[in-house]
């Protein structure tokens, strides 16, 4: 009879296993513009980029060795890596409860003591005259020695009936997904701050190297206008315009020298580096990075595939979908199974025996009644969260699209801007040739020299700062489409060899 009812209660109960309460999550919608605006459509797009190693479109070997440094070592990447396990350890913690939990316990006593408690108990105080006094003192007054020993089995499970705990595992696997995300995006960040900060070094020293020209030829004029000075055919103010001229240029290099040196400091704590051990790599100058003229050929639907902030909003809202369920699930009764075998005797070598051996076999059904509101707020929370996380998703969404359209605006401006700018650095050049030319000849003025000097020199380094700018942007558009990562950058299941000891 006993069996059979409790046959009734497993079946019951696994019935009821596979009963989900709460909503089930479906992947949200939204609508989003076909295309991206106009400045995108006056590029001309190129379908081979590769956005998930984006940055070897400018050809540089040096930026390419430290994305790939950066990416093996970057301390953030390294913190993404370890939260994602940190989340695979917590679905594990999520899923336990769907498994029995068995206990095994152990016990010895020995218990000894010169009176007789229960002697006493029994009405043996030893005041008796005659035998039955003695006899009563010595019952009272024997030693007692007490021996136990068991070992015992102990399982209990509280059947998953309505679904809260697979409602916590799906939180945690959404959660552990997140983490992923959260992690690929890390990498879509460093990869562009590398460039970024790359493109910045390589422009400071640009602005560098033409102030050294510059001052090297301002230099030289300054002398040509000094020997005039001695002979009486120019006045000490064209001197001192000069010199003026020369020791403006020469006080711009320390300022560009520190942000060369703060770039570089940069880019050594992004590959995990003290500031200053990148100095010697990374010192001489070489060119701006140039990328071709050509833009990924993308979709703004694109971005829900693989901006990965979009994604790690979305596995959020799922996580906080099945934690609603998760809150619904203590609306209903819970059933516990409890199962117990142990062996108990005075003595060790009668402990393993069948007469020392019993059972415990027992059902437990609790329910909620009166909580005081907690369970229903505690729902009503859960929903909240859930709307929070559909509005951070969309936000996300529209964030992105923003973040593309301002990205190509700025390219598209910019590269007016840059040519605009050429065709004036040719121009002011052209006439600082001739106002040198007739200076020396005695046709103008030394104003028309510093004042063709001044627009030169001031359109050679708008001009440089343009192109630096222009490579930022490239770098910013691959970073506003999501490009950066991919599956196999960072291997996150493994610890850091450094960390092995902490």
């Amino acid at each position: 009879m006993r069996i059979g009812v409790a046959l009734c209660l497993l079946s019951i109960a696994a019935i009821l296993a596979g009963c989900n309460v709460g909503p089930d999550y479906k992947q949200p919608d939204l609508t989003v513009p076909a295309n991206y605006s106009e400045p995108h459509a006056a590029l001309p797009p190129s379908a081979q980029t590769d956005l998930s190693k984006w940055w070897t479109i400018f050809q540089d070997t040096e930026l390419n060795s430290l994305v790939a440094r950066a990416l093996a070592a970057n301390l953030d990447l390294e913190s993404a890596a370890s939260r994602v396990r940190q989340a695979r350890e917590q679905e594990i913690i999520a899923g336990a409860p769907e498994w029995p939990s068995l206990d095994v316990s152990g016990l010895g006593v020995n218990l000894h003591n010169n009176s007789n408690p229960l002697g006493q108990l029994a009405g043996g105080n030893g005041s008796g005259g005659g035998s039955g006094g003695s006899s009563g003192g010595s019952a009272a007054n024997s030693a007692t020695n007490i021996k136990l020993y068991s070992l015992g089995l102990d399982a209990s499970w509280q059947v998953d009936l309505f679904g809260g705990t697979r409602r916590a595992m799906e939180a945690a696997h959404a959660n552990t997904e997140a983490a992923l995300w959260d992690l690929h995006d890390g990498q879509v960040t460093l990869t562009a701050e590398i460039a970024d900060d790359y493109v910045n070094l390589r422009g400071a020293q640009a602005r560098i190297a033409m102030l050294q020209s510059e001052l090297r030829d301002e230099t030289q004029l300054f002398g040509i206008v000094r020997d005039r000075a001695r002979v009486g055919f120019v006045t000490q103010l064209d001197v001192n315009q000069q010199q003026a001229l020369v020791e403006n240029a020469r006080a711009q290099i320390p300022q560009l020298q520190a942000q060369a040196d703060a770039m570089i400091h940069a880019i050594g704590v992004l590959l995990a580096q003290p500031p200053e051990a990148m100095g010697q790599e990374l010192q001489t100058a070489q060119a701006i990075p140039v990328a071709p003229p050509q833009l990924p050929a993308t979709l703004p639907s694109d971005l829900l595939r693989r901006r990965p902030d979009i994604r790690e909003a979305e596995r959020k809202l799922a996580a906080a979908t099945a934690s609603e369920g998760v809150a619904i699930a203590d609306l209903y009764p819970k059933l516990d199974l409890i199962g117990g075998a142990t062996f108990a005797s005075g003595g060790l070598s009668t402990l393993l025996t069948s007469r020392s051996f019993g059972t415990l076999g027992a059902a437990s059904i609790t329910w909620p009644i009166l909580e005081g509101g907690k369970i229903h707020a505690n729902i009503r929370a859960s929903k909240e969260a859930e709307l929070q996380s559909y509005l951070a998703w969309q936000k996300s969404v529209l964030g992105a699209l923003r973040d593309v359209e301002d990205a190509l605006a700025r390219y598209a401006n910019e590269k007016q801007h840059e040519r605009a700018l050429a065709n004036s650095e040719r121009a002011a050049a052209s006439s600082e040739i001739i106002a040198r030319q007739q200076y020396v000849a005695g046709l103008v003025t030394f104003v028309n020299v510093l004042s063709a000097e001044t627009t030169l020199l001031s359109a050679r380094d708008q001009l440089i700062q343009s192109r630096a700018a222009l490579a930022e942007d490239i770098g910013t558009i691959y970073k506003a489409l999501g490009g950066g990562w991919d599956e196999t950058s960072v291997n996150w299941q493994t610890r850091p060899a450094n960390a092995e000891n902490k």
